[in-house]
């Protein structure tokens, strides 16, 4: 009991000095149930894994991203189903495939890039929603209050690696369905030498 009370007392102590843990996200998508019925004949994903931010999960299921000048393979496609579906790629994927997308947070994808999607039993032609999804953080309101952060707030997130990268371009996000975890994609990571357990420190703008 004493080691883990402690444990909270550290925990808490790095939120209010503003660290958060920094994970790299890959390449994936997110599907609606039209779509997944239309790549592989299913009516729901298969669960492998579930993930950091509570309710979400690796699935089983593989997709081939067709761009106007590549193709890249067995990209994971992440649960649970949407509303629409969404492919989330950096900006080295975007210029593999030949695909013009948008930085945009995830869900905004109107007017975003076009690709074609390929599964087992059949593909479809996208024609919105590829994007370069905004570095962000997952808050809580028991951070926000902590940290005195605001839904939708910009915050500066230096990287503290071998290779201290600062990012002044952070969205908060807050729900209370989120873990606290700030998210980049590979490109940002590798950037920053984001690797294993990585923390940043948030930096409010004035």
């Amino acid at each position: 009991m004493y080691t883990t009370n402690l444990a909270n007392k550290i925990q808490v102590e790095m939120i209010k000095q503003g660290y958060v843990e920094i994970e790299a996200s890959a390449r994936h998508v997110h599907l609606c149930k039209d779509d997944l019925m239309t790549l592989f004949g299913m009516t729901d994903l298969e669960e492998v894994r579930e993930l950091s931010q509570p309710g979400q999960y690796l699935s089983g299921q593989k997709l081939i991203l067709q761009g106007p000048k590549r193709k890249i393979e067995r990209v994971s496609v992440l649960g649970p189903l949407r509303e629409k579906t969404q492919v989330e790629i950096s900006k080295s994927d975007a210029i593999q495939l030949g695909v013009d997308c948008p930085i945009r947070e995830s869900g905004d994808i109107k007017d975003s890039g076009k690709i074609t999607l390929i599964g087992p039993k059949g593909q479809i032609e996208l024609g919105e929603g590829v994007i370069i999804a905004h570095n962000h953080i997952h808050v809580t309101p028991y951070e926000a209050k902590l940290l005195n952060l605001k839904d939708k707030e910009i915050v500066s997130v230096k990287v503290m690696s071998v290779r201290p990268v600062t990012f002044d371009d952070v969205v908060v996000r807050i729900d209370y369905n989120f873990a606290f975890r700030m998210h980049v994609d590979f490109d940002e990571a590798n950037a920053a030498a984001v690797q294993g357990f990585t923390l940043g420190k948030i930096i409010k703008r004035n």
